[in-house]
């Protein structure tokens, strides 16, 4: 079996960072719900 996961910082910001999640509708709601929840961490 091959090694799937090749990780880059560039790829996970863009894909999952803060700026990409406060860009879109849905993006919003995410951040709302972790706000609620009291994450410390909101964003990747």
């Amino acid at each position: 079996m091959s090694v799937t996961y090749q990780p880059k910082k560039k790829k996970r910001r863009t894909t999952h960072g803060f700026l990409k999640r406060m860009s879109t509708k849905a993006g919003k709601r995410t951040i709302g719900r972790r706000r609620a929840k009291g994450r410390a961490k909101l964003a990747a």
